[in-house]
C-alpha cells in the first residue's frame, strides 16, 4: 500500500519526519510527498504563494536534502514529488520547471477558476446558477487539458469543485465522459483521493458516479490520501484500501505509471 499524495511543512503540511513516521505506523510501504507548487505568473497566483508559502519552486532542493536524510533510516519508501497547479496557458513554464527539477513524479491539479481558488466559497456564493454552471464547464475543460498534456504522472482530485457547496451538483455525465475519454487516451492516471472523505464533504474524489465512469472506461487509478497531518494518514489509507477491495481493483504503483510517462 503506497500513498502518493501527502504534504509536508514545505507547503501546508506537518513536519516531514512526522509524516514519514506516521506512514510507517500506518503500515504503508511508501509515501510520496507532493507539496504544492505553482509557477504561474498571474498576480493572483503570486499573491496566493506569498500568503500561504507555497514556494516549492524555490525550496525543492532544500526539501530534497531533507528527504534524502530521512530516507537513511525510514521504515518506508519515501518519494520526492510535487503537486503542481495547472493552467493550460502556462504549460510551457510548467514543463520547463518539471524538466529542470527532476522529481520522482509529478501530480497535476486544477485549483484556479475564475481568478480564484475553487475552495474560496465567498467568490462563488453570489454568482447566479447559470454562471456557476458555466464555470464548472470551464473547470472540467481544464481537467481534460491537464490529462491530455501528459505533463504529470497523476491527476489529483479531478472533481475538486465538489468540495465547494456553491459549485457542487453541476458536474454532469457529459463532464465525466469527457474526462474518462481523456484518461483513456493518456499516460496520466487519476487517484482515489481521501482528502475530504472524513471531513465535511464526506466523499472520495472522484465521487462514486465519476469513479464508476472511470472504472467502466478501463482507467487505472492510484492512491492519494492528500494528508496534511500525521493522524490523517492511517484512517484515510484504510478507507481507500477498503474502497479498492469493494470494487475488486488493484491500485497502480507510481513506478508503473512513470515508466509510461
Amino acid at each position: 500500500m503506497y500513498d502518493y499524495h501527502a504534504h509536508t511543512n514545505y507547503s501546508d503540511g506537518a513536519f516531514l519526519r512526522w509524516m514519514v513516521d506516521a506512514a510507517a505506523e500506518a503500515g504503508l510501504d511508501g509515501i510520496g510527498f507532493a507539496d504544492h507548487c505553482s509557477v504561474s505568473p498571474e498576480p493572483n497566483a503570486q499573491r496566493h504563494k506569498r500568503a500561504f508559502g507555497f514556494n516549492l519552486d524555490l525550496t525543492y532542493e532544500r526539501r530534497r536534502k531533507a528527504i534524502d536524510a530521512v530516507r537513511e533510516d525510514a521504515a518506508v519508501d519515501v518519494f520526492d514529488a510535487v503537486e503542481m497547479d495547472y493552467d493550460p496557458a502556462h504549460e510551457a513554464a510548467i514543463d520547463e520547471f518539471l524538466d529542470d527539477a527532476g522529481f520522482d513524479y509529478a501530480v497535476g491539479s486544477v485549483h484556479g477558476l475564475d481568478g480564484a481558488n475553487v475552495h474560496t466559497r465567498s467568490h462563488f456564493v453570489d454568482k447566479p446558477a447559470s454562471e456557476r454552471r458555466g464555470l464548472v464547464d470551464r473547470y472540467f475543460e481544464k481537467v481534460v487539458a491537464l490529462v491530455e498534456s501528459e505533463l504529470f504522472a497523476i491527476a489529483a482530485h479531478p472533481d475538486l469543485i465538489e468540495r465547494n457547496p456553491h459549485l457542487r451538483g453541476f458536474a454532469s455525465e457529459d463532464h465525466y465522459a469527457a474526462v474518462a475519454d481523456a484518461f483513456r487516451g493518456s499516460r496520466t492516471v487519476p487517484e482515489i483521493n481521501a482528502g475530504r472523505l472524513l471531513d465535511d464533504y464526506g466523499q472520495f474524489h472522484p465521487a462514486p458516479d465519476f469513479l464508476d465512469r472511470l472504472v467502466d472506461a478501463g482507467v487505472g487509478v492510484t492512491v492519494g490520501t492528500d494528508s496534511h497531518e500525521p493522524d490523517a494518514i492511517a484512517p484515510r489509507a484504510r478507507e481507500i484500501e477498503a474502497e479498492f477491495d469493494r470494487r475488486g481493483l488493484d491500485p497502480l504503483r507510481v513506478d508503473e505509471v512513470v515508466a509510461n510517462v
